[in-house]
């Protein structure tokens, strides 16, 4: 996926990454028309979600989808979701979170883009995130939609 962002950035996204709990999942349940969106989204990107997985649900959640589910002990988030993006590259990378975890994630990544749905959001990944959106629905769909990102983005 290829955006260009006059007075800003061209992106070349290859991968999202995604925090599942309080991003894609809420109470550890993946929403219908968030797994909708992710399946359009996974025939044009790579998709890894990347959790400690409190509630334990995440594989079962994201079955029969074309995404990758990395799970992590729960003390080291921050650095294992920083560690990730390193390995894939992160100027081929987009994401999105809503925690205090998903920062090092956010500053690591070419777009980075701030979730505040049901579970709220940490209040400095607004400081740090390219774009903030009030539901996953509307960060995928600025996926689907490009050129909503480039109008949040344009110089």
């Amino acid at each position: 996926m290829i955006i260009e962002i006059p007075g800003y950035k061209d992106l070349n996204i290859t991968t999202l990454l995604l925090d599942y709990n309080g991003t894609i999942a809420v109470d550890g349940i993946i929403r219908p028309e968030v797994k909708e969106r992710l399946r359009k989204l996974s025939v044009i990107l790579d998709i890894c979600v990347l959790t400690a997985d409190t509630y334990g649900t995440a594989k079962a959640q994201c079955e029969g989808m074309n995404i990758t589910v990395h799970t992590f002990p729960v003390g080291n988030a921050m650095d294992y979701k920083r560690d990730i993006i390193n390995q894939i590259g992160g100027e081929c990378c987009a994401c999105m979170g809503n925690g205090r975890n998903d920062v090092k994630m956010f500053e690591a990544a070419a777009l980075s883009i701030g979730i505040m749905d049901r579970e709220g959001a940490y209040s400095g990944i607004l400081k740090v995130a390219d774009l903030c959106v009030n539901s996953t629905e509307d960060g995928l769909d600025l996926l689907l939609y490009p050129k909503r990102i480039i109008a949040g983005l344009r110089g």
